[in-house]
């Protein structure tokens, strides 16, 4: 199916059909475009470009990671326009990336020190993206390997097999380029942690800049300002992202329990008696109560429902819970039942609006009636 219409020759575009290329990184309202090194008709570059304004008009963000046909090349200054976008695979909201292949988690064993509270947020929001996701602890030689097996054990118990690794150099960081090659990876965590060293490391042209983390506060400084694409040596893309130190959660409470490998596993042997389970360990749940993430998974439930309570609030019509009111006031959420935009009205109804179609003919029609508040009869 084709994804636009090459249209016509435009001026510093001799060949008049344009380029393919990738978004690799946006600042205010320019974009470098990578076009593509296949191309016989290009010549591997970046171009500075702007976007059409149908494009615009048309409700069509442009973001880091997506596919474009870039028009009106200037090959002399290395400016083009971005006319049309390729389907995307996959969707990031925060970071705003697209097409992403995977999410590298990066963490920091040490300086700063590793915290489970938001290092489980950071997880449940990379899971609730629907993107393979990989985990990261960095600054390995700054720990005792107590420590480290200890972190090992903790994240084997959520269903993950971090890597290990440090910035310096060994075998876990060729073990990650391994894991990189040929993929477009998402790197995020908290600011400090070494995801720019990690960069530098993998890719030493990106030469990002890197900050020390404030000893006052005990967390990283932010250093990354936006996203941007940095080309593997061995093929593949990274994209650096700037650091957040708590993830916003904008989950429903029927989609909490899927962000989380322990109940995706338990389900895989058994399922639950009800489809709208919360798995809180009521009767017939099969996920039950005793996994070490559990609180951890109660704190997050509560936050979804009063996000999705919110929600209701505002007369958000796609919210997946309503909200019921018990016989004592207390207030439950129940799933909310998809409207049936078809169903024939009743025979009462039909009644109803014909007697009002009828009492508001009559209104127009008699002479006698007052047509407007405190007017007299006409004669």
């Amino acid at each position: 199916m084709p994804l636009y219409d090459s249209g016509t020759s435009e001026v510093g575009d001799p060949r008049g059909i344009g380029a393919e290329g990738l978004v690799v990184a946006i600042q205010a309202n320019y974009y470098r475009v990578r076009l593509d090194a296949d191309d016989p008709c290009t010549r591997e570059q970046i171009l500075l470009c702007t976007r059409r304004a149908r494009l615009k008009k048309t409700g069509q963000q442009v973001m880091v990671g997506d596919r474009v046909l870039v028009e009106a090349i200037d090959w002399a200054d290395g400016r083009g326009a971005i006319a049309a976008l390729h389907p995307r695979q996959t969707l990031l909201d925060r970071p705003p990336v697209a097409n992403a292949d995977q999410i590298l988690l990066v963490f920091a064993l040490a300086d700063p020190a590793p915290d489970p509270q938001q290092m489980g947020r950071f997880l449940v929001k990379a899971e609730a993206t629907g993107v393979p996701v990989s985990l990261c602890l960095n600054k390995q030689d700054l720990v005792s390997a107590d420590t480290q097996r200890y972190w090992q054990d903790q994240l084997h118990q959520w269903g993950y097999g971090p890597t290990m690794l440090s910035v310096q150099g060994g075998a876990a960081l060729d073990g990650l380029k391994a894991q990189l090659c040929d993929r477009t990876t998402v790197i995020a965590g908290p600011s400090g942690v070494g995801k720019s060293s990690l960069i530098n490391r993998l890719i030493p042209q990106a030469r990002l800049r890197t900050g020390a983390v404030s000893g006052k506060l005990g967390r990283g400084r932010h250093t990354t300002r936006h996203v941007e694409l940095f080309e593997l040596p061995e093929g593949g893309f990274l994209a650096d992202t700037p650091g957040f130190n708590q993830p916003d959660l904008a989950l429903s409470p029927l989609n909490l329990g899927q962000c989380f490998p322990e109940i995706r596993q338990r389900l895989t042997l058994d399922t639950c008696q009800f489809n709208d389970c919360l798995h809180r360990g009521d009767p017939g749940c099969a996920v039950g109560t005793d996994w070490p993430r559990y609180e951890f998974y109660l704190t997050l439930l509560e936050e979804a429902a009063e996000y999705e309570e919110d929600r209701l609030q505002q007369g958000d019509p796609d919210a997946a819970l309503k909200v019921r009111m018990g016989e004592k006031g207390q207030r439950h959420h129940e799933p909310r039942l998809q409207t049936k935009k078809y169903r024939r009205p009743s025979r009462r109804r039909q009644k109803q609006d014909l007697d009002e179609l009828c009492h508001s003919l009559d209104a127009h029609m008699d002479p006698l009636e007052p047509q407007i508040e405190g007017e007299a009869p006409l004669d």
